[in-house]
C-alpha cells in the first residue's frame, strides 16, 4: 500500500470515500505553483476527523492524502466536466474555487503529465475503492458514501449560502430512492438547510461506482463546512483560513452524521 493511501476494512456494508481531504504535494510539483496555501486552499478540511468515528461502526475508509490540486480522484478521468456550462474545477486543477491561477505562468501540467499523475495516484485510489466494495458485495449490497465539504459561500460556483446538508444521488441514478430518503430523513432530524440533487449531484465516484441494479448504492453529502468550523465571513485568507478542527464545535455535526451513516447501513442490511 502507498503510503500516501490509506485504507481502513470494515465488515458493516458502508464503505466511505474521503477524497479531498490530503494536503501533500510533492515538492517538485508545489514549486511551480504561486502559492502552498492556494494550493490547499479548497481541501474537503478535517472531513476524516469528523468522520473518524466510523472506524467504530465497522465501515471501511479510504483516503488519499495527496492534495485535490495534484490530481482531483473525484473527476472524470476523461477530463470531461461533470457540470457542463457551470463552473467546475478539473481532473489536474489549474485554478481555485475562486478563479485564483494556481500554477506560475506557463507550469501547468501538460497532457503527458496529467497522465503520469493519473497513473501515480488516481488509479491506484479507484483500485482500493473498488476492491473494498467488491470485498464488500459479496455478502449483499453495500453502499459508497462519498463525503465531501465546502466552505458555505463560493460565489463562483453557487448563489447565496449553501445548504447544510447537500445529498446527492445523480437524480435518482447512483441509489436506490430507499436510501436517498432515509439519509434525507436522518438530516432532517437536524433542523439544518439540506437538499437533494442541488447544486452538488454527485462527483464521478458517486456516479461511476452507483450500479444500484448491481448492488452497488452510491450516494455524495456535501456538507456546508459551517456545521463543524468556523466559516470565514468575509474574503478568505491566510490569516482566517483553514479554521482550526475544535472537536467540542463539531461533535453536534458528528452525532448527526452517525445518524446518517447507520440509516446507509440499516439500508444494506435490509436488502440482504
Amino acid at each position: 500500500m502507498q503510503d500516501w493511501l490509506t485504507v481502513h476494512e470494515g465488515s458493516a456494508p458502508l464503505v466511505i470515500g474521503l477524497p479531498h481531504t490530503g494536503t501533500d504535494i510533492p515538492a517538485a510539483i508545489e514549486a511551480r505553483m504561486t502559492s502552498g496555501w492556494l494550493a490547499r486552499k479548497d481541501a474537503d478540511w478535517w472531513v476524516d476527523r469528523l468522520y473518524d468515528f466510523a472506524v467504530d461502526m465497522s465501515a471501511t475508509l479510504v483516503r488519499t492524502g495527496v492534495s485535490r490540486s495534484v490530481i482531483d480522484v473525484n473527476r472524470d478521468p476523461s477530463g470531461a466536466s461533470l457540470y457542463p456550462g457551470m463552473t467546475t474545477t478539473g481532473l489536474c486543477p489549474t485554478e481555485t474555487f475562486d478563479g485564483e491561477p494556481l500554477y506560475q505562468a506557463g507550469q501547468e501540467p501538460d497532457a503527458a503529465e496529467i497522465t503520469e499523475r493519473r497513473v501515480i495516484w488516481f488509479d491506484p485510489y479507484h483500485a482500493a475503492l473498488q476492491a473494498q466494495l467488491d470485498r464488500l458485495r459479496i455478502n449483499g449490497p453495500v453502499v459508497l458514501y462519498d463525503a465531501h465539504s465546502i466552505r458555505s459561500v463560493v460565489p463562483r460556483l453557487f448563489e447565496g449560502e449553501l445548504p447544510q446538508f447537500n445529498i446527492g444521488d445523480n437524480d435518482g441514478a447512483t441509489c436506490a430512492g430507499d436510501l436517498t430518503q432515509a439519509v434525507e430523513a436522518a438530516c432532517a432530524v437536524s433542523g439544518a438547510s439540506l437538499v437533494v440533487n442541488g447544486r452538488f449531484k454527485g462527483g464521478w465516484t458517486t456516479r461511476h461506482y452507483g450500479r444500484p441494479e448491481m448492488g452497488f448504492h452510491a450516494i455524495q453529502m456535501e456538507l456546508a463546512d459551517r456545521g463543524y468550523i468556523l466559516d470565514p465571513s468575509g474574503p478568505v485568507s491566510p490569516d482566517n483560513w483553514p479554521s482550526p478542527y475544535e472537536p467540542e464545535r463539531a461533535e453536534p455535526m458528528r452525532r448527526h452524521l452517525r445518524r446518517v451513516l447507520t440509516a446507509c447501513v440499516a439500508f444494506a442490511e435490509s436488502q440482504r
